[in-house]
């Protein structure tokens, strides 16, 4: 890898490390803050918006990028992330913690796709290890996050977000220094005119022939993966009240860390993606059962245990499991549908949990939201199992199907 390249890879590398950081400091905290405060509900409108914020963001980036270049795009996403999470410090309500919500979803949803992109301009070879940096730079982030966050805890939201203020800062300027204008790629030829700052066509990629439902299945996962996000600090502050709000975040991402290449590499030996995926789900039905059961520290750790297994086992199953069932010339397309159907799992998953927490509270079912996300987890888990064994290629009449060793190859360098 040459210096440019290096120095690239530090930028981003650094980067995402800082903003993960940052992240997993504040939301936790806001999150059981608001639901003490206000209601789940309002919780998680606001961690809704910031999904609201990176969707919109989609149709925006690549007429961004076009006028400001990848680095550009990048300093722009991330400068407007950190104002507003600046601004949340010294602010109060949740109409305006909503509106500055958006505003950091939307920066984050113009700044990560320019960080991917520079990635993706990287020679062929170089990928899989720029790949693999960057998502451990992730996970060392959300692991470091989670115990300032629980350091933090107790301060006055004007000192957290100032803190938080400042990793953004550093994100932004370590990204500036080190990264070049346009990636590696080179320089697109001049065309008659530029790309719209707003253009619809991202949507051409959501329904990909004979895989909708597989994103629907997507869906529901990312759709239980915010109900924990968002739903385990409210629980905390309810009924683990001794423990920071962000703790829950650090016994995961640690599980993440230790566990997540061994483990995985474990199963897809042994099984098939629709299996791996099936234990993944069943983890996570096992841990919202102990969160929903148990409601107490012992029960909170047992469940932080086993719910990683849906991020470590179901995501790069998916992946998998798509390279099988999807033609090859149909992959780039369903790229497309699965970022889609990811974000609306996630904008639906998250204001969910909100209510079904203050549901279970109002009916008095103590940890009813979680039972209903456990039933949700199990049936997916079917899902995965009655179709594991069914064609390996989802396809037209008359059109052959590539190999799928061929494009389970492509993914597994990208795991």
């Amino acid at each position: 890898m040459i210096r440019q390249r290096k120095r690239a890879l530090i930028g981003v590398v650094g980067g995402i490390l800082l903003a993960n950081t940052g992240s997993y400091i504040w939301f936790p905290v806001l999150v059981a803050t608001l639901g003490g405060t206000d209601s789940g509900f309002w919780a998680g409108v606001v961690m809704c918006m910031t999904y609201v914020g990176r969707l919109l963001a989609t149709f925006c980036y690549e007429g961004i990028a076009a006028r400001a270049g990848v680095r550009g795009g990048v300093f722009l996403g991330t400068a407007l992330e950190a104002v507003a999470l600046g601004l949340m410090g010294f602010t109060d309500g949740v109409l305006a913690y909503s509106v500055l919500a958006f505003f950091i979803g939307f920066g984050s949803g113009v700044s990560f796709p320019g960080l991917k992109n520079v990635l993706v301009s990287f020679p062929e070879e170089e990928r899989p290890k720029a790949f693999s940096a960057f998502q451990m730079a992730g996970q060392v982030g959300l692991f470091g996050g989670a115990l300032l966050g629980a350091v933090l805890a107790h301060v006055e939201l004007r000192t957290l977000f100032s803190v938080v203020f400042a990793f953004f800062i550093g994100f932004c300027l370590i990204t500036s220094a080190l990264i070049p204008r346009e990636g590696f790629e080179r320089a697109p030829k001049a065309t008659g005119g530029r790309a719209p700052l707003f253009s619809l066509t991202a949507f051409k990629g959501i329904e990909v022939r004979g895989a909708t439902r597989y994103f629907l299945l997507s869906a529901a996962f990312w759709f239980l993966s915010l109900g924990f996000v968002v739903g385990i600090p409210l629980h905390m502050a309810a009924y683990v009240p001794g423990w920071a709000p962000s703790a829950p975040f650090w016994i995961t991402g640690l599980s993440i860390l230790v566990l997540q290449y061994p483990l995985f590499k474990l199963f897809n030996k042994r099984f098939s993606p629709g299996a791996v995926m099936a234990v993944g789900l069943a983890g996570m039905t096992t841990a919202f059962v102990a969160f929903g059961a148990g409601r107490t520290a012992p029960w909170v750790v047992v469940g932080c245990l086993t719910v990683v297994l849906g991020e470590i086992l179901f995501v790069p199953s998916f992946d998998l499991w798509i390279a099988r069932r999807v033609p090859e010339h149909r992959l780039a397309k369903a790229m497309g549908a699965m970022h889609f159907f990811r974000s609306a799992g996630n904008m639906v998953g998250s204001l969910a949990a909100g209510v079904l927490f203050d549901l279970s509270r109002s009916l008095g079912v103590a940890g009813g939201n979680w039972y209903v996300a456990a039933l949700l987890a199990a049936g997916c888990a079917l899902v995965c199992l009655s179709g594991r064994n069914s064609g390996a290629t989802e396809e037209t009449p008359g059109t052959e199907a590539p190999e799928d060793t061929e494009n389970e190859e492509k993914v597994r360098e990208n795991v």
